[in-house]
């Protein structure tokens, strides 16, 4: 087995995450396990806050509709302290919706970890694939 972290399951599957871009660095945000997703999706503030290029726009189908999305590629840190998990250069899409959370999809975080929810117990436990 590798190495387990867990998060705090309340309302909802959330993950404490921050984005950093060059010498920015967001607060910790409440991100969305989204396993319908594909990607990681943030709201174009969090993009405009980091002060990041984005790529050009594609139309993407989300839960909502259809919404034109961009790309760019960012650090992102779930957890904090000893317990982090750091991407160095993720792909992360960009919505022009500023009414959606942040939502982290399968990839990266379903290739790399096995995901439990443990909502009785108020637990979030990602472990280290193998």
């Amino acid at each position: 087995m590798g190495k387990s972290y867990t998060f705090p399951y309340i309302h909802y599957p959330l993950l404490p995450v921050q984005f950093v871009h060059k010498d920015r660095k967001t607060p910790v945000i409440a991100a969305l396990i989204d396993s319908g997703g594909d990607s990681i999706v943030i709201p174009r503030a969090i993009a405009e806050f980091l002060g990041v290029n984005v790529e050009e726009a594609e139309i993407a189908k989300t839960a909502g509709g259809f919404t034109s999305i961009r790309r760019t590629k960012l650090k992102m840190i779930i957890g904090k302290d000893s317990e982090k998990i750091e991407y160095n250069d993720v792909d992360v899409f960009v919505t022009d919706s500023s009414d959606i959370p942040v939502l982290l999809g399968r990839d990266p975080l379903f290739e790399d970890f096995e995901i439990t929810f443990k909502k009785r117990k108020r637990e979030i436990i990602l472990t280290e694939s193998q």
